[in-house]
């Protein structure tokens, strides 16, 4: 099982009030969020257009959170740098989509980011067998890529679980990030199969107090009472 110290919440701003988006940045790193998820799209590899290095670098500026990037990208090999010095701490690419992965991870790193590699739902986990020992993290879509406020598919429960197996019987140091129709009623679930970075997007920027989501969602997450003498759900939907 993940353990308090490991479970990290990283709110999406895919989600986020683009009018007002250094606010809810502030917002939530103030309520205590570990991580901040940038999803790049680029309209080939999904079918959705969303932001490049120029909106990294302006959240850069407002908050000192990691800033985690996942490329959705056909081509991210060409944009490794530009998000690096644009502020990204760490950088993931779909494994779908890269054909020297290796050689991928390695540029990441040299770059002084941390990598991660991600797989979509339908992905196999055997894909990942002989790059685990080049990644600092692996992240799991629990939802197609491309749309934020997707239903969660409960498959991909145990595909979690057995990734946490794969990741402990090499003795790796990799963390686990899910992302995708994540909200209160099922994080706890994935935290107990070996999850331990938690992103979600709508569960967090889609409440009334995105504050107070970010507490109410680790609460559910580590299994106890939520802050502030709330319960149940702040927000179902979830990127």
């Amino acid at each position: 099982m993940t353990s308090q110290t490991e479970v990290k919440i990283a709110p999406s701003i895919l989600s986020a009030d683009f009018a007002r988006l250094g606010e809810e940045v502030q917002r939530v790193e103030a309520a205590g969020a570990d991580l901040l998820h940038v999803d790049v799209m680029d309209g080939h590899y999904v079918p959705n257009l969303t932001i490049g290095p120029p909106v990294v670098a302006a959240l850069r500026r407002v908050t000192r959170l990691p800033l985690d990037v996942h490329l959705m990208m056909t081509n991210p090999d060409a944009f490794l740098k530009d998000f690096r010095d644009a502020g990204a701490d760490s950088i993931s690419v779909h494994v779908e989509v890269v054909h020297h992965l290796h050689r991928t991870l390695e540029a990441i790193r040299s770059l002084g980011a941390r990598p991660g590699v991600v797989l979509n739902p339908g992905t196999s986990l055997v894909l990942l067998e002989e790059v685990l020992p080049f990644v600092d993290f692996v992240l799991v879509m629990t939802v197609n890529p491309g749309f934020g406020g997707q239903r969660f598919i409960e498959a991909c429960l145990p595909k979690v679980a057995r990734l946490r197996r794969m990741i402990d019987e090499r003795g790796l140091d990799v963390a686990i990030e899910v992302d995708g129709g994540i909200g209160q009623h099922n994080v706890r679930a994935l935290v107990e199969h070996g999850a331990q970075w938690i992103v979600a997007g709508s569960a967090v920027f889609g409440a009334p107090d995105p504050g107070l989501a970010v507490r109410q969602l680790r609460a559910a997450a580590l299994g106890v009472a939520p802050p502030d003498g709330e319960s149940g759900e702040t927000a179902l939907a979830a990127v």
